[in-house]
């Protein structure tokens, strides 16, 4: 999303209702971009952009008159621009990694918006596949303020979930999806250093001592997808299980990110948490800093906040919570001036 009223559109790229599954479309025929040769300068791009449009495409797509679709398309070209060559780290999880359909959607947004020069990094994490294995193992799932209560068995199911299996799929769907997608954890590379969190009930959970991206940088410069499991080792050796958000906030922040995208279970940020229809589209750091200490932000949503918040105080452009329960939520959030959530700016 760009800044408030930035660039207003009245097409009906904006205005996803116009639309019978109430998703963003995008045309299969593609000479809005084919005619600005700028844009698709990369061989990887021209190559993987048919596979990730296809992807995208509603099945009626056909019902509308080509040039409607043409038009759809030229008018996601000033985001396209604005955004063209710059890092967006996505955070994934929640509903849409549980959801079969919201994962392809995921996935297509991805390779998409990748295809078109975006520099996309993916973190994600996993609580639902480790809770599914640690069941499976008799090992019952623990939790303190929300954190998972890693002991050493523990740790254990969750790095081989987390790295050999989750961060492993994702890349197979992104390399299917027409994109090409290297797995990687925070151990790799020496990505990111872990230290043992200040409350020791947690067992491995660790915090972030370091960030060191240089391995990911030729991937970037190339426009290959890291995929990034957030776990983490310290300078010992010793594994720790790393908070997602967290690990995406610090990674942003080191590649100097235009943005940083959480996808989460619910709109956004609310003025009242009760009401699903008083979503904050836009808020900068001190209007979200007060309403947090007037409650509004509360729960799952204070860490959410927070690393938003860290990440902007280190240069990150925009960092916005979004409603991954939609379809196609990253066009939405990218290519529209609607969003897909709440926008946080510095």
């Amino acid at each position: 999303m760009l800044a408030a009223k930035t660039l207003p559109l009245s097409s009906p790229i904006t205005k996803v209702s116009n639309f019978p599954d109430s998703s963003l479309i995008f045309p299969k025929s593609v000479p809005a971009i084919k005619a600005n040769r700028n844009i698709l300068s990369n061989p990887f791009q021209a190559s993987c952009l048919k596979t990730s449009l296809e992807s995208v495409v509603a099945p009626d797509i056909q019902s509308f008159p080509a040039a409607t679709r043409v038009k759809i398309l030229s008018e996601a070209l000033p985001f396209i621009q604005k955004f063209r060559g710059k890092t967006i780290v996505v955070k994934y999880g929640g509903a849409a990694m549980k959801s079969e359909a919201l994962q392809a959607s995921v996935i297509a947004d991805l390779v998409l918006l990748s295809c078109v020069g975006m520099r996309i990094v993916f973190v994600h994490g996993g609580g639902p596949e480790i809770n599914q294995w640690l069941g499976k193992l008799g090992i019952k799932p623990n939790f303190l303020n929300g954190l998972r209560v890693t002991d050493a068995s523990t740790m254990e199911i969750v790095s081989m979930v987390l790295v050999g299996k989750v961060n492993k799929h994702l890349v197979s769907l992104i390399n299917k999806a027409g994109a090409t997608a290297v797995g990687l954890s925070g151990i790799d590379g020496h990505l990111l250093t872990a230290r043992p969190s200040p409350n020791s009930e947690l067992g491995f959970v660790g915090d972030i001592a370091s960030v060191d991206p240089s391995v990911l940088r030729p991937l970037i410069d190339n426009y290959h997808i890291p995929v990034i499991a957030s776990v983490a080792a310290d300078k010992t050796g010793q594994s720790y299980n790393i908070n997602a958000d967290t690990a995406a906030g610090e990674l942003a922040a080191a590649l100097g990110a235009e943005k940083l995208i959480l996808l989460t279970d619910v709109a956004g940020i609310l003025e009242d948490r009760n009401d699903p229809g008083s979503l904050v589209k836009q808020i900068d750091i001190k209007g979200v800093k007060k309403m947090t200490d007037d409650g509004k932000v509360a729960g799952g949503m204070i860490p959410k906040v927070n690393c938003c918040v860290r990440s902007l105080a280190q240069g990150v452009r925009t960092a916005s919570i979004i409603d991954g329960r939609l379809q196609h939520s990253l066009l939405l959030e990218i290519l529209t001036d609607e969003g897909a959530g709440t926008m946080i700016t510095g």
